[in-house]
């Protein structure tokens, strides 16, 4: 085995299009082609059958994920044309065994996925004692939107078997090359590249870097910073899509046309008109932040205006979001500033200082903590609850990158339904 060798892991459901992006994978420098979970559920043995034929010379990799019938599922994969196996690790060691003779019977070889395993690295060092040839770092898809790392997993494994180590969850470019240097001998590499509008391009840039992963480095980053970068790369529908429809405001308007805002939350609450709260609060927010409004759900008087959002923007205030009206549109307008109201009216309220900043409150359907995070486009306004905001800008993230994708493949001449193919998905 040459290291590194670069595994592309087609987590797809459809095996035309997973062909295809194999093709383009292979181009880009990929070793392995990796017939994932979901598309051998989806494909059967079928898809490990038609990987082989179209690629002879690369090695086919059977993520079988094998929990019991070690031998007969082992038999399955090595007969279809895999030249890998992969079983999980928490395995009772009898379906190991079973699997290390069938694999030895066949002539192909076992990688052991260590995803879930509570003590990883006496359960690698047993794995190895019984004859499997390659450990698996993983982390899966669920527990990476969480934070978790396969990097840190395999830092723990770096030195601890004598056997191949492969790391798979979340890589790109610059991780592919941590994990080089990390001690991997094989980088297993899905979402970054399979769902890439350009295939090819996103598995020659981990290619690249795992053959010099000198020339990677990766800043620390805060994880405030790093929901901020991640939601200002994604759209106010990817977000939607990745909490399942939950958190949208309704009866907005965007008035400052493609103006796009991401910031954390400041809260108002104030009643129909009453400007003075809303103003107090542009001196408690922080750059960055957003102003989040409940205004009692009046929108005959606005509690703001053009002076208002001057302030705002002189203090670096990412954006507005007011459950009632706003003046001076126009004017606003012309600054480009992220604001989203339900009505515009020419009246202006009256500085009563009613109300208070930073509490929950309801504004446009949604509730709203202080902190919590709002992104804002042309389509609308979303919250993103604080506790699960890393979670959910990676999962937006994910949803952003299989859009990128299909966009991709419409532009090539199929139409929506052929790429999702939806006869085949409808509900039974």
């Amino acid at each position: 085995m040459e290291m590194p060798v670069l595994q592309v892991a087609l987590d797809l459901l459809d095996l035309s299009r997973a062909v295809a992006i194999a093709e383009e994978s292979v181009l880009g420098g990929a070793d392995w082609i990796e017939v994932g979970t979901p598309l051998i559920k989806s494909e059967g043995m079928a898809a490990v059958r038609v990987m082989r034929e179209h690629f002879p010379e690369r090695v086919i990799v059977a993520d079988m994920k094998v929990a019991d019938t070690g031998a007969l599922e082992v038999e399955m994969a090595a007969k279809s044309g895999a030249g890998v196996v992969c079983i999980l690790a928490d395995a009772d060691d009898s379906v190991v065994g079973e699997a290390v003779r069938a694999a030895r019977k066949y002539g192909v070889r076992l990688m052991a996925d260590l995803i879930n395993v509570a003590d990883p690295v006496t359960r690698a060092r047993e794995l190895e004692a019984m004859g499997v040839d390659y450990i698996n770092a993983h982390v899966g898809i669920d527990q990476q939107m969480l934070g978790r790392s396969s990097l840190d997993l395999l830092s723990r494994l770096s030195g601890e078997v004598g056997i191949p180590i492969a790391v798979a969850g979340g890589l790109d470019a610059v991780t592919a090359a941590e994990a080089v240097t990390a001690g991997a001998g094989i980088v297993i590499v899905g979402g970054s590249i399979i769902r890439s509008a350009d295939v090819t391009a996103s598995a020659r840039a981990v290619r690249a870097s795992i053959d010099r992963p000198e020339v990677c480095p990766r800043s620390a980053e805060s994880p405030d910073a790093a929901i901020r970068r991640l939601l200002a790369d994604v759209s106010a529908p990817n977000v939607s899509d990745a909490m399942h429809r939950k958190g949208a405001m309704t009866g907005l308007l965007p008035l400052s046309g493609a103006a796009r805002m991401v910031g954390r939350a400041v809260t108002v609450r104030t009643v129909a008109g009453d400007w003075a709260k809303p103003v107090e609060a542009i001196d408690v927010a922080g750059e960055g932040d957003v102003l989040v409004i409940s205004n009692d759900g009046g929108t005959h008087v606005a509690p703001w205006g053009e002076l208002a959002t001057l302030s705002c923007r002189n203090r670096g205030i990412a954006g507005v979001v007011i459950d009632g009206a706003v003046r001076d549109i126009d004017d606003i307008r012309r600054m480009a500033f992220p604001l989203f109201a339900r009505a515009a009216v020419p009246n202006a309220g009256e500085p009563k200082g009613l109300g208070e900043i930073n509490t929950e409150i309801v504004c446009c359907g949604q509730e709203v903590r202080p902190g919590d995070w709002i992104i804002g486009d042309e389509s609308g306004v979303v919250v993103v609850p604080k506790d699960r905001a890393y979670e959910i800008a990676r999962r937006a993230t994910e949803v952003r990158k299989t859009e990128e994708r299909i966009r991709e493949e419409i532009r090539r001449g199929r139409t929506l339904s052929e790429v999702m193919e939806l006869l085949k998905w409808e509900k039974r």
